[in-house]
């Protein structure tokens, strides 16, 4: 029986380049895939692009890829990444490029493009679109001098097609994360877009892979003290059949795979267990199973799916104003008391300044920063605390109101209470992007596949 090997390489921007290098190097697989994206990632991209035309994508997978292109390319590694971001032909050029300097001829570089339909917005709006806001009842137009990006979270038809035009390379930008491992399993076996449960199938093994060394053992919370070198975490890979998906690892690396591991990332990000939605299945795990079948090595199996909706998500990136976020240390005795304190002389300051703020945020790390109301607030343990960092964030329509609060802060260190010391130096005000989250008719998308082939 035909076997497909996946690995998942990255699990965002800034992840280890060593899990995916340590994968080419060690494990057979067939397809490498990497994703880099997520929302603020697409905002960030897009002011680089604005400062410079040049940039716009993920330089970390161009890294990487100069590590791992010649072992690719003499193993027939095929790899699938949405690492375009917001200027996907600037990382073609990249690709290109590295690949000319390496000698890789014949090398097919396949690239996405359609997802980033910002300069349809006026006629979408005119055509009676409303980009009704998921979360709340904002209207769209506030928002629209202040945009960064718009960006269409597609699935896996136009990466299927590079694939099944020869690339060894596929360059997509808000592809979502699954569509990078469902589309090769589309090409190696054939399925039918209306095989909803093999659809569903291909769905979830991205879904388990996407998040790279979190599956196997980097973010599993259950016996964490008990997983293995951490430091040379292996990364994930799938063996997936007609009949079966087995979730593995690199071999010889650090990690785990367990069917605890393997049931924290499924559940993870997914909201309705019967009903995860993507644009090319609805996922039905509500009954799935799974089973180990060996040292990290774990089947899922029940899966089943339904047909897709008729709309994409789309992720609207925009400008919400400013924020400062300072930190301030006090040390026992009395840390938390002091702190409080602190917090209430910066805002009296505020209250004199008449700062205007959209939010305001205070938090003790090491007491509540994390755990909010559900943190132990008893006297017992507020006198028990060796340190304490007080956090004020606001939040903030202006820059020059934003502005305001930074002289307050570091005069504590003299100014009391006593036993504090200012933490990670002077505040500085930057910029808060919001993310306006809608749908939009999958009619309106024009998607293309190209190809590009290194000579």
């Amino acid at each position: 029986m035909k076997t497909v090997y996946i690995g998942g390489g990255q699990g965002f921007w800034g992840d280890t380049n060593d899990g995916a290098i340590a994968m080419v190097e060690k494990a057979k697989i067939d397809y490498l895939a990497c994703d880099y994206l997520a929302e603020l990632t697409l905002s960030i991209m897009q002011k680089q692009k604005n400062k410079n035309p040049n940039a716009g994508f993920a330089k970390d997978f161009i890294t990487l890829y100069g590590q791992i292109a010649e072992t690719c390319y003499k193993k027939k590694i095929r790899i699938v990444t949405n690492a375009g971001g917001m200027n996907i032909t600037g990382a073609v050029k990249e690709i290109e490029k590295i690949a000319r300097e390496k000698g890789l001829k014949g090398l097919k570089i396949g690239y996405v493009l359609g997802d980033d339909i910002k300069d349809k917005l006026p006629g979408l709006l005119e055509s009676g679109v409303k980009f009704v806001n998921m979360d709340n009842d904002g209207e769209f137009t506030e928002i629209l001098d202040r945009i960064y990006n718009v960006n269409v979270y597609h699935g896996h038809e136009p990466i299927l097609k590079c694939l099944e035009e020869g690339a060894d390379v596929v360059i997509t930008g808000r592809a979502t994360d699954s569509s990078l491992f469902l589309a090769p399993l589309i090409h190696e076996f054939g399925w039918d877009s209306k095989d909803y449960d093999n659809m569903a199938k291909g769905i979830m093994t991205g879904h388990l892979l996407e998040c790279g060394g979190q599956v196997s053992g980097g973010n599993c919370d259950y016996n964490w003290r008990e997983i293995p070198d951490l430091a040379d975490l292996g990364f994930p890979i799938a063996e997936v059949t007609e009949d079966s998906l087995v979730i593995t690892k690199t071999p010889g690396t650090g990690g785990l795979v367990t069917e605890q591991s393997v049931k924290e990332q499924l559940l993870y990000e997914i909201h309705d267990p019967a009903n995860y939605i993507t644009p090319d299945v609805i996922a039905d795990v509500s009954q799935v199973t799974v089973e180990s079948v060996g040292e990290n090595r774990v089947k899922i199996s029940n899966i089943k799916g339904k047909p897709a909706p008729e709309t994409l998500k789309l992720c609207v990136g925009y400008s919400a104003g400013y924020k400062v976020e300072s930190f301030y240390c006090f040390a026992w005795p009395d840390a938390y008391d002091k702190a409080k304190l602190a917090s209430e002389i910066v805002m009296e300051k505020m209250r004199k300044k008449d700062l205007k703020t959209e939010e305001v945020r205070v938090d003790y790390v090491g007491l509540n920063s994390l755990h909010l109301s559900l943190a132990d607030m008893s006297e017992e343990r507020l006198n028990d605390l060796n340190e304490v960092i007080l956090r004020i964030a606001i939040r903030t329509k202006e820059k020059s109101e934003a502005e305001k609060i930074i002289p307050e802060i570091a005069p504590l260190q003299l100014n009391g209470p006593p036993g504090g010391a200012l933490f990670g130096g002077r505040s500085k005000v930057s910029e808060v992007i919001a993310l306006w989250p809608t749908a939009v008719p999958k009619s309106i998308v024009v998607l293309t596949s190209n190809n590009l082939e290194v000579l």
